[in-house]
C-alpha cells in the first residue's frame, strides 16, 4: 500500500504535469486553423503509441487484455473515453475561439463540482465551508451569465465533462496508466474512421509539413502530462494534489489575459475573486477533514 506522504519524485511528477497543462493553450493556439474535432482525433491516435509503450515497459499489458474481455470494465471504459474526448474537444474549441478564460474558469470550478457530485450521488455529508464554497462558485456563474446575457457554457461544459470523467474513472478496476490506454484504444477506431473520411474528402490537414509536426505532437502534449499526473498522484498526499491543481487554471488565465489579450471585464473581476475565495474555503475544509481522519487513525 502506498504510504500517505509527499515524496520529491511525486512532487516533480505533479508539478511537471500541471506545468504542461498550464502551457498547453500556447500549443493549441498554433492549431487554430484546424477544426477542433480533427485536433482531438490526432490527440487520440498519437497518444496510443506513448501509452502503449509505457505499459509494455511496465509489463502490465495483461491488465488491458483482461479489461477488454470484461464487459463491465469495457462499458465503463467506453463511458470515460466518451467523456474525456468530449472534454478535449471543448477545451480545444475554447482556446482557438479566444475563450481561454472560460477554460480557466471551468477548471477552477471543477474541484467544487466534484464535492457537489459526492454529496448528490454518493450521499457524502458536506461541511458548512464546502457548501459555502459551492454557493460562492454558483453565484459567480450567475454574475457572468447576467453580464454576458448567456450561460458560460464552455466553462460549465469543461467542468461537467471532467468532473463526471473523474467520478466514473474511480470505478475502473485498473490502474490509471492502464485506464488511459484502454480509453485511447476504445477511441482509436472512430478516430481512424474520421481521419479516413477527412482524407477521402480532401479536408485533412495531415499533409503539409508544419501541420504534420504539430498534429504528431498532439500525442505528446496529451499523453505525457496525464501519465505524469497519474504517477505523481500516487506519491503525494491528497491535500498536496488538492492545492497543486490550481496551478494549471491560473497559468491558463494568465496566458489568456497577457498573451492572448482576452478581455478581463468587470464581471470577471468580480466572479474570479469569488471563485478564488470559494477555492480557499474548499482547501480549508479539505485540510480540516484530513486532520480529523489522521487524528482518528492515530487514536485507533
Amino acid at each position: 500500500m502506498t504510504e500517505n506522504r509527499d515524496t520529491p519524485q511525486g512532487l516533480a511528477f505533479a508539478l511537471a504535469a500541471y506545468g504542461l497543462w498550464g502551457f498547453l493553450p500556447l500549443y493549441m493556439k498554433l492549431l487554430s486553423h484546424i477544426p477542433a474535432a480533427e485536433v482531438v482525433t490526432h490527440r487520440i491516435l498519437w497518444s496510443l503509441p506513448i501509452a502503449g509503450a509505457l505499459l509494455i515497459l511496465m509489463r502490465r499489458t495483461g491488465d488491458i487484455r483482461t479489461a477488454l474481455r470484461t464487459p463491465k470494465t469495457l462499458a465503463m471504459g467506453v463511458l470515460t473515453a466518451a467523456l474525456v474526448s468530449l472534454n478535449w474537444g471543448i477545451y480545444v474549441w475554447a482556446i482557438v475561439s479566444d475563450r481561454a478564460l472560460d477554460a480557466a474558469l471551468g477548471y477552477y470550478i471543477n474541484p467544487l463540482f466534484s464535492i457537489f457530485l459526492g454529496a448528490a450521488l454518493l450521499r457524502e455529508r458536506l461541511a458548512p465551508l464546502q457548501w459555502a464554497a459551492i454557493t460562492l462558485a454558483a453565484a459567480a456563474v450567475v454574475i457572468l451569465t447576467l453580464d454576458n446575457g448567456a450561460v458560460p457554457w464552455a466553462a460549465l461544459s469543461l467542468t461537467l465533462t471532467w468532473g463526471f470523467y473523474a467520478f466514473f474513472k474511480k470505478s475502473l478496476p485498473i490502474g490509471p496508466n492502464q485506464g488511459f490506454l484502454l480509453e485511447v484504444l476504445i477511441l482509436t477506431p472512430p478516430a481512424l474512421a474520421y481521419l479516413a473520411w477527412l482524407t477521402a474528402t480532401g479536408q485533412s490537414h495531415f499533409s503539409t509539413t508544419p501541420d504534420v509536426a504539430l498534429l504528431l505532437g498532439c500525442g505528446v502534449v496529451t499523453a505525457v502530462p496525464l501519465l505524469l499526473y497519474a504517477n505523481g498522484a500516487k506519491l503525494l498526499r491528497l491535500s498536496t494534489i488538492g492545492i497543486l491543481q490550481y496551478i494549471a487554471p491560473t497559468m491558463i488565465m494568465l496566458i489568456g489575459v497577457f498573451i492572448f489579450d482576452e478581455p478581463f471585464g468587470r464581471a470577471r473581476m468580480i466572479a474570479f475573486p469569488m471563485i478564488w475565495a470559494a477555492l480557499v474555503l474548499y482547501s480549508i475544509a479539505m485540510l480540516r477533514q484530513l486532520r480529523r481522519k489522521a487524528k482518528a487513525k492515530a487514536k485507533a
